[in-house]
């Protein structure tokens, strides 16, 4: 399965949001907090979780792919 354009924004934002709660957890410290005003900061954080649900959406049909391409072989 090829990744097109939401695939890829969905990839970035989610590394995005895995790295800035590591920062979190590890130091305390929110770097889009502290980048982004507290509105922005709220858009980017839903945006980070629609991202995560879609690729997680993908992840279950990429299952069902493998699963069917199975059958197709025996």
């Amino acid at each position: 399965m090829e990744m097109n354009g939401l695939d890829k924004l969905s990839y970035v934002l989610v590394v995005i949001g895995g790295l800035n709660w590591g920062l979190i957890g590890f130091f305390e410290y929110s770097l889009v907090d502290k980048i982004f005003s507290e509105g922005l900061a709220r858009v980017i954080y839903g945006a980070v979780g629609v991202a995560a649900l879609w690729m997680l959406l993908k992840m279950f049909m990429m299952m069902g792919d493998t699963k069917d391409s199975k059958k197709i072989n025996r």
